[in-house]
């Protein structure tokens, strides 16, 4: 596989992915458009987050889970397939606006990315609003992988990702390491990231996104981004410089509302001289491999992160015996 490039998967759209798609547009996003109005709506979501971790998900037997002491925040270690390098690791960031959800609900992504990477995958349980500020997020995210280093993990063999928020707090940690001179992971994957909090208003996808309405992204934005410069890096990873930052993978839909400023750090990585495998994927949902139980699409991308990932490792192999000659 080639690492840099661009990618339109022209699988045919399923069934399930019709039927999907159509029950979001008429239930996900009228609901938000009425509800995220006010911080107190923030509260309450984030409180049937922690009921969300009551709820029993089903893995598959090869797939084990445990609470993960490394950090001050927790989190969970999964570990699923065969033949894992324990030597290894991979740091995941959930999504959730940054004020819901939790490693368990997306246990979906990350027992699939324990097996396509091959090795353990951490899932932190970052601080999150409405109580703390996107700095917490930062600094839980660069405790756990510093934590990972001293665990005895070289950056070489860490891959951190994300999905939408998560994606950002990806690209925000990234940014961060190389700005405070520590050696970066091997590579990123970035699933549906939400990288611009600038208050900008999104008109691509605006009505074509089954799921998440322009204008309550944009609120959320001012939300998070109140008594901060928005337009720092750190706070829009997409108008960082993203030189000396590892290959990145980015995966996002056609039709979502985040799907221009996924274009736009991935224009903005290459630029800096950053390898990166763009694939937007036709009339996919936002951060759609975590429907993987039920979506034959969000299977596939799993697929192509496993070849991301291999020719990564080719490349660095690569890269390693030219040294050695």
């Amino acid at each position: 596989m080639h690492i840099d490039m661009d990618v339109s998967p022209d699988y045919p759209l399923s069934w399930q992915a019709r039927a999907l798609t159509s029950v979001m547009r008429g239930t996900l996003k009228p609901a938000s458009t009425v509800l995220m109005r006010h911080p107190l709506a923030l509260v309450g979501a984030a409180r049937l987050g922690e009921l969300a971790r009551l709820m029993p998900l089903r893995l598959p037997d090869h797939a084990v889970v445990v609470p993960a002491g490394l950090t001050g925040c927790g989190g969970e270690w999964i570990r699923a397939g065969e033949g894992l390098d324990e030597h290894k690791a991979l740091l995941y960031f959930h999504g959730g606006g940054y004020f819901s959800c939790s490693p368990r609900t997306h246990r979906p992504i990350t027992w699939r990315l324990s097996v396509v990477a091959r090795r353990p995958v951490l899932a932190l349980d970052y601080r999150q609003g409405p109580v703390n500020p996107l700095a917490d997020s930062l600094a839980d995210a660069l405790d756990a992988y510093e934590c990972l280093m001293r665990r005895g993990h070289a950056p070489e063999d860490i891959i951190i990702a994300g999905d939408s928020a998560g994606g950002h707090l990806t690209l925000a940690t990234l940014l961060a390491l190389r700005d405070r001179g520590l050696r970066p992971p091997a590579a990123a994957i970035c699933l549906s990231p939400w990288a611009d909090l600038t208050d900008i208003p999104r008109r691509a996808n605006r009505w074509q996104d089954p799921m998440l309405p322009a204008s309550r992204v944009r609120w959320l934005a001012r939300h998070w981004t109140c008594g901060l410069d928005p337009r720092d890096p750190l706070v829009s990873p997409v108008l960082g410089d993203f030189t000396g930052l590892p290959p990145l993978m980015i995966v996002t839909g056609s039709t979502e509302v985040l799907r221009d400023e996924a274009r736009q750090v991935a224009e903005r990585a290459r630029l800096a001289g950053v390898p990166v495998r763009y694939e937007e994927w036709r009339r996919m949902p936002h951060a759609f491999p975590i429907l993987a139980d039920v979506l034959p699409e969000a299977r596939l991308a799993f697929r192509h992160m496993a070849a991301f990932l291999e020719a990564v490792e080719a490349r660095a192999a690569a890269r390693g015996d030219t040294a050695a000659a």
